[in-house]
């Protein structure tokens, strides 16, 4: 029996490629080489496609050769151009199921402003904030400080500044701005930091894994240093009492498939004295075996090899019929060109 054939994409265009290329090592070296036929596929900066042997001939066209003959893609990319829909969409063009959330759902969670108002549609509430375009909307100035402001499509907390004086905001817009063009500005909300895995089953049920909380000095934020420049100061399962637990739960399922999400996602949310807020979710997070979702997963007894060929079995077990080209007759040959469908 031919094992099945996993691509697994990594890096892309965003400011999060470095981050997707530690994402996409470690999902393929943890898929065992007897049981999966494994092909890693990167995109560079510049969007040029590349193989294990560099460029790949003829680039994106080089690309969609290679993903034609595969049983299931992994497209492990963070942020814009990427975990947004785009890659989704091109997957679903190919016809070739894939590990995680479709167009729509990934261009939502894409933006923070959006999966707010999807969220507060099923009675999950975020902290109150305005989306802006210019560092001049007039909007700005009834605002009072401390205040947080962030690039609405854009992850890895780059460009997210913590604006605790009336005089820093306009430069704080301005730097967000560098990463998107939308900004949202929010109230600085005071709390716990808790995230929530959701993971999708091959039968279709959905399970969530135990809570992670992000231990952040008073007063700060979980931002781009504190991710990548120390070791975070993780507590997973977060010690939640069970009427929290249960609130976070219920929240994270809400959002994930209001959303419309597939797969797995991760949901952020901040424990306030006055309840619950959500924060973002995101499509396909950080998946180095060091990243939140796998160290939740090894809270409940999952380890990264078996959450991640759990999440191969999934996309394979729940895709559309419509994206398995292979088991319909098409390009049943991995080394003979795709035959064309009549």
């Amino acid at each position: 029996m031919t094992a099945p054939r996993v691509v697994v994409i990594g890096g892309g265009t965003s400011s999060e490629h470095e981050v997707s290329l530690a994402s996409a090592a470690g999902i393929a070296d943890a898929l065992d080489p007897e049981r999966f036929d494994v092909v890693r596929l990167g995109i560079r900066p510049d969007g040029t496609w590349t193989g294990p042997e560099g460029p790949l001939p003829g680039d994106l066209a080089g690309a969609v050769a290679v993903l034609e003959r595969a049983d299931v893609v992994v497209p492990a990319l963070h942020g814009p151009r990427g975990e947004d829909g785009t890659l989704a969409a091109l997957l679903d063009l190919v016809g070739v199921p894939y590990v995680g959330s479709g167009v729509v759902a990934g261009a939502v969670a894409m933006s923070k402003h959006a999966t707010k108002a999807v969220a507060a549609a099923v009675g999950v509430a975020s902290a109150d904030g305005i989306l802006v375009h210019d560092a001049r909307d007039p909007r700005l100035a009834g605002l009072k400080p401390p205040l947080v402001v962030k690039p609405d499509r854009a992850g890895s907390s780059h460009g997210v500044t913590v604006v605790r004086e009336a005089g820093g905001l306009a430069a704080a817009v301005q730097t967000a701005l560098a990463f998107d063009t939308a900004v949202l500005v929010e109230r600085f909300v005071r709390g716990r930091e808790i995230d929530v895995a959701v993971i999708e089953h091959a039968d279709g049920s959905l399970r969530c894994l135990p809570p992670l909380e992000i231990v952040v000095p008073e007063g700060g934020i979980f931002d781009a240093e504190a991710k990548y420049a120390r070791e975070p100061d993780f507590r997973v399962p977060a010690p939640v009492p069970p009427a929290l637990l249960a609130e976070l739960e219920g929240a994270a399922l809400a959002v994930f498939r209001a959303v419309g999400a597939r797969g797995l996602a991760r949901v952020d949310f901040f424990a306030t004295d006055a309840g619950l807020l959500l924060n973002e979710l995101n499509t396909f997070p950080g998946f180095t075996p060091r990243s939140q979702v796998p160290r939740m997963a090894a809270a409940a007894g999952i380890g990264y090899p078996e959450l991640v060929e759990q999440l191969v079995e999934t996309a394979l077990a729940t895709a559309e019929p419509h994206r398995i080209r292979r088991r319909l007759g098409v390009a049943t040959d991995r080394n003979t060109s795709p035959a064309p469908v009549a």
